[in-house]
């Protein structure tokens, strides 16, 4: 087997963020077909008077392999032992898959609506002022950032393997170009479709989904968990349960420290939004006054910084 070769280039932007023009490029500079090229990673270059896209790539005697590595395959789990998993955002969703995969049926609860049904409450928060407590930006299937943000995705490194996220995300509609790109965005126009296609999964190899379902209590017999109780009365019997509730199920915590069951604390961050136009920032970071070029993406910026509290170092960002 011939090993790839592997090789970096840098680009003007209308080179780089355009595929196909991007794989001819390659093609032509180091005589082969577009189908030996595979694309690892692409990032911008701003530091210089000229934005350029690093592109690193591998080139193959033959046809190059899928981007995909992992053969990630779902068998029916609808008869086996549930696991009860509440919330349905990212967590959940990700969460009941992978009970798929180790031969457990996931059971979510989710307080909120489906997807595509969170829209009308939604509208109903921005032109009528009204907050559905249960179906809003925070509560319902896909999570917060579904109808927010859109980023769902981590810059962390130490969770796990995120490759083999983002190759989950592809195989339910995401673009590969989220595995390859430095700061991969599904978009907020793509996300509700990619999550009814998760749903759809966790639904078609034997899980269930329970919408518009709030967990109330956790029942626990012996010391042991043995389901819980949602607002409508309904037991769900499951001798393990996963809380993937988000940061704003105030009332999940509550009913863990009532019921006496053991709370871990972890670091938190408080901030506040700052807003900057767009425009300004692409100014200052692509080094030019004139509009962005079209090729490339809106600019992104951090800042960071450590201020002394009290004699303690802390960070700011």
């Amino acid at each position: 087997m011939h090993l790839p070769k592997k090789i970096t280039l840098e680009l003007a932007p209308e080179i780089g963020f355009q595929d196909n023009v991007l794989l001819a490029h390659i093609a032509k500079q180091y005589r082969c077909e577009p189908e030996h090229i595979r694309l690892i990673k692409r990032s911008i270059d701003a530091r210089g008077k000229r934005v350029l896209v690093r592109v690193e790539a591998e080139l193959y005697p033959e046809k190059a392999p899928p981007l995909l590595r992992y053969d990630i395959k779902y068998a029916s789990v609808a008869d086996k032992k549930s696991v009860l998993v509440i919330g349905a955002g990212p967590a959940g969703l990700f969460a009941a898959l992978r009970l798929i995969e180790l031969g457990f049926k996931p059971v979510i609860i989710e307080r909120g609506k489906d997807v595509r049904a969170r829209r009308r409450d939604l509208a109903a928060i921005q032109k009528e002022h009204i907050v559905n407590p249960e179906s809003n930006y925070c509560f319902g299937e896909g999570g917060a950032g579904t109808y927010s943000d859109g980023k769902l995705y981590t810059r962390s490194s130490k969770r796990g393997d995120i490759r083999r996220i983002l190759e989950i995300l592809v195989m339910h509609g995401g673009t590969e170009n989220i595995l390859v790109d430095a700061h991969p965005h599904i978009g907020t126009n793509k996300l509700p479709q990619l999550v009814q296609r998760l749903r759809e999964t966790i639904l078609n190899h034997g899980g269930e989904i329970h919408f518009e379902t709030r967990m109330d209590d956790i029942l626990v017999e012996n010391g042991s968990v043995r389901g819980i109780l949602s607002h409508l009365g309904d037991i769900f019997e499951a001798s393990a349960i996963i809380l993937a509730t988000g940061h704003s199920a105030r009332d999940v915590y509550e009913l863990l420290y009532n019921k006496n069951i053991l709370i871990e604390a972890k670091p938190f961050a408080m901030g506040v939004r700052v807003e900057h136009p767009q425009a300004l920032i692409d100014s200052i970071q692509y080094h030019s006054s004139a509009k962005r070029e079209e090729w490339l993406p809106a600019a992104s910026y951090s800042l960071v910084a450590q201020a002394a509290y009290k004699g303690v170092e802390r960070g700011v960002f």
